[in-house]
């Protein structure tokens, strides 16, 4: 996209009245309320009329003379096709996915099965229910199915990790998905419509790339991670990885937006882990980072999302 093609987007945006969704009450609340805080400053700096909405459930007010919901509550009710029912029974436009498309991509255990249906590379998986015991081999990871942001997961690498890591998970969920463990890089791709953005190489600098690496901002104390973008890749490794994101995103049938987290084992290739459909939005979050690297700025990723998500709404 030239740039003026991309000054007449963000020219769409000014004078909307937007309201930025953001808060929710489920784990990931003061995430959604940062990413909030720099969408709601970007979209008055392109001219529209802000209201900031602190969502706590669903008796959120909004204006009457509101002309799109811009989302960001990540995770439980705002990503999980919960918000976007209530918008839709309202009759209001909403940036990202619709409730189906939510619902599908919030669920790692549905994800995976779509993704295994279109051949599309996942870690090998079970499904646990009640007291049942994971049948795979060490070293495993627990995940809570529809959590976000590394919520709810535990690598488990020895067998006197098990039953505290099934404790942990169950204060989230209560089936628990079981993944092979795969010992490769951390990667992250971000989908704009049907374009791949470059992808990015996550590192821990301590532990895995959990909720407190990943929004040291939070947790001062927290060890953080290092971004590479565009990763460090063979190029034709990075177009692999890309290719294999977007046809991740392709298989759940999503249109707007997403990240796709992907593992590459330097012996079997890239798998995909999940899709998230509502990416951070943050100062550290990874997909403003990976639009940076190709010219796109923060302001003009946000009237890309809106412009992208109102033609969903015109193409129902």
């Amino acid at each position: 996209m030239d740039k003026l093609e991309q000054t007449e987007l963000e020219q769409r945006v000014k004078g909307m009245r937007i309201a930025v969704l953001m808060g929710g009450p489920g784990s990931e609340r003061p995430v959604s309320l940062a990413s909030g805080a720099g969408v709601a400053s970007a979209l008055r700096s392109l001219g529209a009329e802000v209201s900031e909405v602190d969502v706590h459930g669903a008796d959120f007010e909004l204006r009457g003379d509101v002309e799109l919901a811009f989302n960001v509550i990540h995770g439980t009710f705002g990503e999980d096709g919960q918000l976007q029912r209530i918008l839709d029974a309202r009759g209001v436009p909403y940036t990202g996915e619709g409730a189906k498309g939510s619902e599908l991509a919030i669920d790692k255990i549905a994800t995976k099965r779509r993704l295994l249906e279109h051949g599309v590379a996942t870690p090998e998986f079970e499904v646990l229910c009640g007291d049942a015991k994971p049948g795979l081999a060490l070293p495993y990871v627990l995940k809570a199915p529809c959590e976000g942001s590394s919520v709810g997961v535990y690598i488990v690498r020895a067998e006197r990790e098990v039953e505290a890591a099934l404790a942990g998970v169950k204060q989230y969920a209560k089936e628990i998905l079981v993944e092979a463990f795969v010992n490769g890089r951390e990667l992250t791709v971000g989908i704009l419509g049907d374009i791949a953005l470059p992808v990015v190489e996550i590192c821990p600098k301590e532990g895995f790339y959990d909720f407190q690496n990943k929004y040291p901002f939070l947790n001062p104390k927290a060890a953080g991670a290092d971004h590479w973008c565009p990763a460090p890749l063979d190029p034709a490794v990075a177009l692999e990885v890309q290719s294999l994101a977007l046809a991740a995103h392709r298989a759940l049938g999503l249109e707007v937006y997403s990240r796709v987290d992907v593992l590459l084992d330097v012996n079997s290739g890239p798998v995909v882990l999940e899709i998230n459909t509502i990416p951070g939005m943050t100062q550290v979050s990874l997909l403003p980072e990976a639009a940076a690297a190709v010219g796109i700025s923060y302001t003009a990723l946000c009237a890309r999302i809106i412009n992208l998500s109102m033609r969903r709404f015109k193409l129902k």
